[in-house]
């Protein structure tokens, strides 16, 4: 007998069944795609907070075995150092001997003392502006580049920690390639074979300048900003830089509001905007280190306005000039616009506050209390 079978019992998907279901699928994908990318951003910032509350801790541990000091550099003029690789240095000033103290850190911990790799030596800019960090490290760790040092959210910077030997053309480095195009800082120093290599040694968070500068009282020897870059800072005030020197030797017991002064922030917002948004613009959430070893993401904008301690009647307002691969301005290479320097350059320095009161001191030079600053 003849047993009829149900011809449906194996159908498979029809073509339009099979679409659906692809459609279906991809739909989904759009829908978490999004979802993910931003938890893993998320997941990115959070590390990069962690980062900044492992070197509040370490900071507040330096300060503890150092007489209450804020780490920077210690070496001094007119005293004689040897360098691991024997040579000595009798620096003439302070900024010498920080410069010298940073070939020496790098040096031993690295063991590039001799040949092509060796770190070469240079004078001629402050090491403070972006490696005050290394002293801070030398105190924590014997390892450099050290991971913490990194953003997670900073490609850059990931990438040279990862290469430290890999400084030449074609690596990435800032001006590795020579001189950049037209709207770049264009100072002929970057491309200086001792400034590249410790590219992989700086780090994605800026120490604030009043953590070694000082306090730029009227007539005192102080580090201010150079007008047409944010990268470098000139000396001004009275005195001689040979016999009075501000870097270094600031105290915690100098910082007059440890809740609202800044100690170290991030130098870019890459988590509100993946470009990178320096950290000036108004609109920026950077996170910051601040004094009293709180780690807060805040809103550049709500913080005071910032002074050139050169010329303390204004607020102080500077455009936003890229180094090479660095993140560009937001409407493009060139761009005209200044922007209020705030937590970086806190009017009074240490004494000053950033977060949570007033600007101290705007009365005294006769500025609103409500600063035209952008």
């Amino acid at each position: 007998m003849h047993t009829p079978t149900n011809r449906h019992a194996h159908r498979g998907f029809t073509l339009i069944e099979l679409l659906v279901v692809i459609s279906i699928i991809a739909l989904l994908i759009g829908i978490l795609l999004p979802a993910i990318g931003q938890a893993l951003l998320s997941a990115k910032n959070l590390r990069s907070q962690a980062n900044l509350r492992q070197l509040n801790t370490a900071a507040a541990n330096y300060a503890s075995d150092n007489a209450d000091l804020i780490f920077s550099y210690t070496w001094r003029g007119g005293e004689v150092y040897t360098l691991p690789s024997g040579q000595r240095r009798t620096p003439r000033d302070d900024q010498e001997a920080a410069s010298d103290q940073n070939q020496e850190i790098l040096m031993r911990v690295t063991g590039r003392v001799n040949g092509i790799t060796k770190i070469r030596n240079y004078r001629d800019r402050l090491p403070h502006r972006r490696y005050s960090h290394l002293v801070l490290l030398d105190f924590l760790t014997d390892i450099q580049p050290e991971p913490i040092a990194a953003s997670p959210l900073d490609r850059n910077q990931t990438e040279w920690q990862e290469n430290p030997l890999e400084y030449g053309p074609g690596s990435g480095i800032p001006y590795a390639d020579g001189a950049a195009e037209q709207g770049y800082d264009d100072d002929p120093n970057w491309t200086q074979l001792a400034v590249q290599q410790r590219w992989p040694f700086a780090s994605s968070y800026q120490m604030v300048p009043a953590a070694w500068n000082t306090d730029g009282a009227p007539g005192q020897l102080t580090y201010a900003p150079v007008e047409d870059t944010p990268h470098l800072f000139e000396a001004v005030g009275s005195g001689n830089p040979n016999q009075e020197t501000p870097l270094g030797g600031r105290k915690l017991l100098h910082v007059a509001h440890p809740a609202g002064k800044v100690m170290m922030f991030e130098e870019f917002d890459r988590f509100t905007n993946r470009a990178g948004l320096y950290f000036a613009y108004p609109e920026a959430r950077c996170n910051l280190a601040f004094f009293d070893g709180s780690v807060r993401n805040e809103q550049t904008s709500d913080a005071n306005a910032g002074w050139n301690p050169g010329n303390p009647t204004v607020d102080w307002q500077q455009r936003y000039v890229p180094i090479d691969t660095f993140p560009l301005p937001k409407s493009g290479l060139g761009e005209t616009a200044t922007y209020c320097q705030r937590y970086r350059w806190t009017r009074y320095g240490l004494r000053g506050i950033d977060y949570g009161g007033q600007d101290i001191g705007r009365s005294r030079f006769g500025l609103s209390q409500t600063p035209n600053c952008n």
